[in-house]
């Protein structure tokens, strides 16, 4: 990945990112001996007063249980690692009280135990073997004897705890995607309430919250003896270990009691909304790719302003590949967008429909599509957003239904992935790639967007509590999502100028050299002779010209960072590639040419009638190249600084000098002949001549462009300029306010 790619993106895959803090909503332990030592949170929580006094109540009723359970699963069911500390309030005498932190892979788990032990439920202690957990001052010892992580395709994790009474349990939470296809479902009072559950989740997710869903269960001796007997065959298995953990997961993530779900504010970090708005006026699409809740991302695309209350929102949430392409061609029918594929399909869904292949759902029907304005049938007025879900993704990407999934994503103005896989996120990052020349731009957090990166012509890792898998894969990292802004539109527009100008003047300055040989080549009827020593030669690319392309490539800016963050439409000059295309390229040959044929034969016309020498014409020429190179690049220097005037004019300088040192060695063909030329006004005046001549088309050509046809950047950069001259006047102490 070169730097100054980050100057081409049109679109861009994102994985949003935000600050985390929580919110928790939810629905016969044993004792070991523990000390009187107490431990709270290093920072304040606040608790619900209704569900605080139902933990504490004396009566064993179902509802004490299952919110007793809840916790417990919530301090147990993590990799979180507590961190003990002393307290140092001076109040607190015998060290009776002491300070808890919590360190994890994931803020949200670290949320998850916060709230639990703001509940009289703390995880104390953490070892390969047990963890140690507070409840409401008496410690319990719980033997862990298994762990299965979470995971892309189950979204659930899980641990099978031993309680000090005997009793085995697996604890699990997860996705509600996933959690209640594997609850109990045996009475009705079950299925009360998983939909009274579900309808928070939904209320949840619509206030952009992310949600999980709690569920536990007993294990028989036999269950446990099968599932310990499959988990160390796995764990220890040298091939396809994941899938087999998965596989043996699957034995006891079954048949669970629903305990209650949590719900975490997901706040949005400083600037995201900012970022994005500048980030879309500056021409890119911005498409977001988040494992959340389709309510969720809703929710959470609204407060960032992805979405818009005038957006039309098109949502693919399908549960079958034919149910998937009804959803993708009704949508592309309704507002307008056309294919070929789209109209060769409408007659084979209506031969399906009547043979009866066809599946019917109501999310099938055209309730998730809102209707077309009556200004023009089946053509929308206003801005489309897509909303897919990744369980839509699983028949679309695999199936023959990408380029009708692309046709219909490219027309709206906003995209929205929810609950997608790190696979999918890659294979969407592919699908842009593969059917486009745009560059593509991937950031993200967590291990879950690695895939992602990777795919993207450019990633860019966040650093966070998610950890740094994101940030080791990238090819830039960054603290925040809002400082994208700034690489994009500033360092990017920056990188793109002068890669762009340098690789046209590198084309130049060597060109002119050699154009300059081969027309002498011409001259002296390819004979074998040489008016540059070989010393000239080496020395042009290596000392002569090499420090002004160096120190103008790297600190040269147009425009300032403040005039482009103010003008994020300034980026477009990168992908419309205005600083680099074949226009640009065989016109810089064009002028090459030229000035190459004026660098040569003036000085032949004006020598003409003189008897000077071959070596001393070749001085000549190679001091007056120089010259004619580094005044055409100071011609198209943008900011002078100290260090751009000593590179400019003190290689011309340095030329002289070594050109005079060459000339002192009397072994040299070229003996002394600097000293002779130098003393002639013919010789001052030829490279004079030179310069005017070969410069003056480029000059006639820049000021016409910049007079009848000014670009977006010259135009800011004069109005800038003229700002600066303006508070420059205005500041002076002289200055006559009147």
């Amino acid at each position: 990945m070169f730097p100054f790619e980050i100057s081409l993106f049109s679109s861009y895959a994102c994985a949003a990112d935000w600050t985390i803090s929580f919110v928790i909503f939810c629905a016969e332990p044993t004792a070991v001996p523990s000390s009187r030592r107490k431990l709270r949170l290093n920072s304040e929580i606040p608790t619900d007063s209704e569900l605080m006094e139902l933990l504490h109540i004396e009566l064993a009723g179902e509802e004490r249980i299952a919110a007793h359970e809840f916790f417990m699963t919530l301090a147990a069911c993590n990799t979180v690692i507590p961190i003990l500390t002393h307290s140092s309030s001076l109040d607190e005498v015998h060290d009776t009280v002491g300070t808890i932190a919590y360190q994890g892979e994931s803020p949200d788990e670290q949320a998850l135990v916060a709230a639990a032990s703001a509940y009289g439920y703390t995880l104390c202690e953490r070892t390969s073997g047990h963890i140690v957990i507070d409840v409401n001052g008496e410690k319990l010892r719980l033997d862990v004897l298994g762990l299965h992580e979470f995971d892309s395709v189950r979204k659930r994790m899980s641990v099978v705890i031993r309680f000090p009474s005997g009793a085995v349990k697996v604890l699990v939470k997860g996705a509600d995607t996933t959690m209640f296809s594997i609850l109990r479902k045996e009475h009705k009072s079950h299925h009360d309430i998983q939909n009274v559950t579900l309808s928070h989740l939904n209320e949840y997710s619509s206030e952009g919250l992310r949600t999980l869903v709690v569920a536990a269960r007993d294990l028989t001796g036999e269950e446990l003896d099968e599932w310990q007997f499959m988990y160390e065959e796995a764990s220890t298995s040298l091939t396809d270990r994941s899938a087999k953990l998965r596989q043996t997961a699957s034995l006891i993530e079954c048949n669970l009691t629903l305990l209650g779900a949590s719900a975490i504010e997901d706040k949005l970090q400083e600037g995201v909304p900012e970022a994005i708005e500048s980030l879309r006026q500056a021409g890119m699409k911005v498409w977001v790719l988040t494992g959340d809740k389709q309510e969720t991302a809703i929710s959470i695309g609204m407060s960032c302003k992805l979405l818009t209350s005038d957006m039309q929102r098109i949502i693919i949430n399908g549960t079958s590949e034919n149910e998937c392409k009804r959803l993708l061609f009704d949508a592309k029918i309704k507002y307008g967008i056309n294919s070929a594929s789209c109209c060769n399909q409408i007659s084979t869904f209506q031969r399906d429909a009547e043979n009866g292949y066809l599946e019917a759902s109501a999310s099938m029907q055209s309730s998730n599509l809102p209707e077309p304005h009556a200004g023009e049938e089946g053509v929308s007025d206003g801005p489309l957003a897509l909303i897919i879900d990744g369980n839509s993704l699983v028949y679309i990407l695999e199936k023959d239904l990408e380029t009708e999934l692309f046709d219909l994503a490219t027309s709206c103005r906003a995209v929205i992935c929810c609950r997608v896989a790190p696979l999918q996120k890659a294979g969407i990052v592919d699908l842009i790639k593969s059917r486009t020349d745009d560059m593509t731009l991937a950031i993200g957090d967590g291990a879950n967007d690695v895939s992602m990166i990777q795919m993207a012509d450019v990633g860019v890792g966040l650093c966070g509590q998610e950890g740094r898998q994101a940030v080791m894969a990238s090819d830039f990292a960054m603290g925040q999502f809002r400082f994208l802004k700034r690489l994009l539109l500033v360092h990017g527009h920056w990188n793109y100028q002068r890669v762009g100008y340098l690789v046209l003047y590198n084309f130049y300055r060597n060109a002119v050299f050699v154009f300059m040989l081969f027309w002498y080549i011409l001259y002296a009827a390819f004979s074998t002779t040489s008016a540059l020593t070989d010393w000239s030669s080496v020395f042009y690319s290596l000392i002569y010209t090499s420090i002004p392309t160096l120190v103008v490539g790297i600190l040269d800016k147009d425009l300032s960072h403040k005039t482009l963050l103010k003008y994020p439409k300034l980026y477009a000059a990168g992908y419309r590639q205005e600083s680099y295309n074949m226009k640009l390229f065989w016109v810089t040959m064009l002028d090459t040419v030229w000035q190459s044929l004026v660098l040569f034969y003036v000085p032949l016309f004006i020598y003409d009638q003189s008897d000077i020498d071959i070596w001393s014409m070749g001085s000549l020429w190679t001091i007056a190249v120089v010259i004619l190179v580094n005044m055409h690049l100071a011609m198209d220097v943008q900011r002078w600084l100290i260090f751009t005037h000593m590179a400019i004019w003190g290689s011309i300088v340095i030329t002289y000098g070594c050109l005079v040192v060459l000339d002192l060695i009397p072994v040299f063909p070229n003996y002394n002949t600097i000293f002779q030329l130098a003393k002639s006004p013919t010789y001052w005046l030829s490279i004079l001549l030179i310069i005017v001549l070969a410069l003056l088309p480029r000059f006639i050509v820049k000021v016409i462009n910049q007079s009848f046809r000014p670009s977006d950047i010259q135009i800011a950069r004069e109005a800038e300029i003229l700002k600066k001259n303006h508070s420059y006047i205005m500041s002076r102490p002289d200055h006559d306010t009147s």
